[in-house]
């Protein structure tokens, strides 16, 4: 499938189910964590799509006796539109299309999916402003009552699909403040991984100057390396190092998006500074 709007295509090469598998459900240590849970297990579904990866979540965890809760966002539910009316010839989406057609009519849908009690929502609209009015830096502006209706209605996520355009197509889902935003949102209690495609030093950077801790994630379809980051380095086997480290502070490709406008630059010294100081590197 491929957005024309936008000129690039889900799920190169490998094709949807095996991406999604290597890249999110096996990253997040999706299975062990959901066993190991004692309530609702949360997935924020950053990029919806076609529903791939959240497919492949319900997939592997059908044999397993717990709670799941899918948060999908996505500014347009027709991908999904698209996928559920061409299911025979794509395939991955066969055995979900009752649950897809009410996600698509009521934006919220509860099932028995196999074993495992599913609770899958669908939230259209701008993720970034949505994370702007409702993050914790925030909550001098917002009521007790606003923000308390944000946590029911958003609990905090043990996992973070992160799954938009790459920066250059998409600059707005990568921006510092964004990020910023979004560990703003985590439960400092509950571990949280975030998972992404991109590998690029600029992604890495961000993630880092936002609060997260960040590691070299498993290889994908055609992908050597992609990008797993966390509020703790217990969720990450590769964190990034001082060599790591060293190559950004020489790349011309660093410095954090601060608007939803794509373009390469280094590091600047006051940014420099800041990575350096990170506590994954002291």
């Amino acid at each position: 499938m491929r957005s024309l709007a936008e000129d690039e295509i889900f799920h190169p090469a490998v094709g949807p189910m095996a991406e999604a598998e290597a890249l999110y459900v096996n990253q997040s240590r999706l299975r062990e964590r959901l066993q190991n849970s004692s309530g609702e297990f949360v997935i924020w579904d950053v990029g919806l799509g076609a529903a791939a990866n959240a497919i492949a979540a319900l997939r592997a965890t059908r044999e397993i006796s717990g709670q799941l809760r899918i948060i999908s966002f996505d500014n347009t539910g027709e991908p999904l539109e698209f996928a559920l009316k061409n299911v025979t010839a794509l395939g991955y989406l066969a055995g979900y299309e009752n649950q897809i057609a009410g996600l698509l009519r009521d934006q919220r849908v509860k099932f028995e999916n196999g074993k495992l009690k599913a609770n899958w929502e669908f939230h259209l609209g701008d993720f970034p402003a949505l994370l702007a009015r409702s993050s914790r830096g925030n909550e001098a502006h917002s009521s007790k009552s606003e923000i308390r209706n944000w946590e029911l209605e958003f609990p905090a996520p043990h996992a973070i699909f992160h799954d938009a355009f790459s920066p250059m197509k998409n600059p707005e889902m990568w921006t510092l403040p964004l990020f910023t935003n979004l560990i703003q949102l985590l439960d400092p209690t509950r571990s949280c991984a975030l998972m992404t495609f991109s590998r690029s030093t600029l992604v890495r950077a961000t993630l880092l100057l936002a609060g997260f801790f960040v590691g070299t994630g498993h290889a994908a379809g055609l992908k050597e390396e992609t990008t797993i980051a966390a509020n703790t380095l217990e969720l990450i086997v590769e964190p990034l190092n001082a060599r790591w480290l060293t190559r950004a502070l020489r790349s011309d490709s660093a410095e954090p998006l601060l608007e939803p406008v794509y373009s390469r630059a280094p590091l600047s010294p006051a940014t420099a500074e800041k990575l350096c100081q990170h506590p994954q590197f002291n």
